[in-house]
């Protein structure tokens, strides 16, 4: 009995001296990848959390590697396990809009008059991310605008490629549009809003409904740093911010391929520039380009790319990439000018950084009206930090006030 508790305790011994040295291997090279701009408040938190992240990633591949649940599973189970419990100011329910799951937030003082409506989409590359995840931030959007909120239970990738999750937001959208009544909504007064990913889903539900004539005129669309094109992994902010977290370029790039295809596959391609060819991406420069960024954005470290071609066998299998359901920053024209009023929170230490700045541009020159916000000392995820206990940043609190 006594040789077996032996064996037992240095196998345990062993297995936690090998966990522990993987989490240190992997926070060594974390620290010696990634980037914490000294324009960025409170580094130290910025850190922590990033750590945190890539622990949790390290303990979800152990456990894949082992055969219990993989990776992906594992990070969304830890992401979503914090229940907050009744609101003392909000009605919360879960719901299904036609096969879509979404939770409703409605505010419990009486109102003289229809509320404004707001459908949400939770980022998290279109990998991660859910309702739990987002709400504390949805319980503050309805609480201190007075809205009814809707925040959409979208499928994830892998498992569920494109357009699964935009098809999900956009029929959510179409059933509460047409069901307004039975929430008070005013039909004037409905927005979509997204961050991340879920600024990617609700410029796409946008441009869908903007030339719906049988349906309640979108009021405005919210884009809180969206991704919205995968033609160009090098525009300045690609560059200047790609070992930044808590999103890097190349995850950037990553998630966008496991939502199309539900693999990384020809990553390396796609972050150098060559799963486009040449001819299509001259056709698009006039919209994705570094010229249409501003000078003052390009200071911090930018060196222009030469453009790569591509074979018929890599464009093949990301060619979806040229849809404007998936890049929404592709749309014609006639689209742009069709969208509602517009409001673009960009973060200056973000790889999405110049997403916005390019549709903000397209945008405006199309004449839709633009209200702009960028935090100077903000990252990607900032939003979602605006109230995480002694993980908070107050520029997240300073972005979500002018959301609201």
């Amino acid at each position: 009995m006594a040789v077996v508790l032996t064996v037992l305790v240095l196998f345990v011994a062993a297995f936690l001296a090998g966990f522990i040295l993987l989490v240190i291997g992997a926070i060594n090279f974390d620290f010696s990848n990634s980037e914490i701009p000294p324009g960025v408040n409170q580094p130290a938190k910025l850190r922590i959390i990033h750590i945190i992240l890539i622990c949790t990633a390290v303990v979800g591949k152990i456990l894949e590697n082992i055969g219990i649940c993989t990776q992906v599973s594992f990070v969304r189970y830890m992401q979503g396990r914090k229940a907050l419990g009744e609101d003392p100011k909000l009605f919360i329910k879960d719901l299904w809009f036609e096969k879509v799951p979404v939770r409703i937030y409605q505010p419990k003082a009486p109102s003289a008059s229809q509320r404004r409506g707001v459908m949400f989409f939770h980022g998290g590359g279109w990998v991660f991310g859910s309702l739990e995840t987002h709400e504390k931030l949805c319980r503050f959007i309805a609480r201190e605008s007075e809205s009814v909120v809707v925040s959409v239970g979208y499928r994830l990738a892998p498992e569920h490629r494109y357009p699964a999750a935009y098809e999900d937001c956009l029929n959510a959208t179409l059933h509460f549009l047409q069901h307004l009544e039975h929430y008070g909504v005013d039909p004037a007064r409905v927005t979509v809003c997204g961050d991340s990913a879920g600024g990617n889903l609700a410029a796409a539900v946008s441009q869908t409904l903007a030339g719906r004539s049988d349906l309640p005129r979108l009021r405005a669309q919210i884009l809180i740093y969206p991704g919205l094109q995968a033609l160009d992994f090098n525009l300045p902010s690609y560059q200047q911010n790609q070992g930044v977290p808590l999103l890097f370029r190349e995850r950037a790039a990553s998630y966008m391929l496991h939502y199309l295809n539900g693999n990384a596959t020809k990553l390396e391609e796609v972050l150098e520039g060559s799963h486009i060819p040449v001819d299509i991406k001259l056709n698009y420069r006039k919209w994705v380009s570094p010229d249409n960024i501003p000078e003052e954005f390009k200071v911090r470290g930018y060196k222009p790319r030469v453009l790569f071609d591509c074979t018929t066998e890599i464009f093949e299998k990301v060619k979806r990439f040229c849809e404007p359901t998936l890049c929404p920053l592709l749309a014609e024209d006639t689209i742009i000018q069709q969208l509602p009023e517009s409001f673009i929170l960009t973060c200056e230490y973000d790889v999405l950084r110049d997403d916005g700045l390019l549709y903000k541009k397209r945008l405006e020159d199309n004449g839709v009206r633009v209200t702009w916000y960028h935090l100077e000392d903000g990252f990607h995820g900032i939003i979602n930090l605006f109230n995480s206990d002694w993980l908070s940043f107050p520029a997240g609190k300073r972005g979500l006030d002018n959301i609201v």
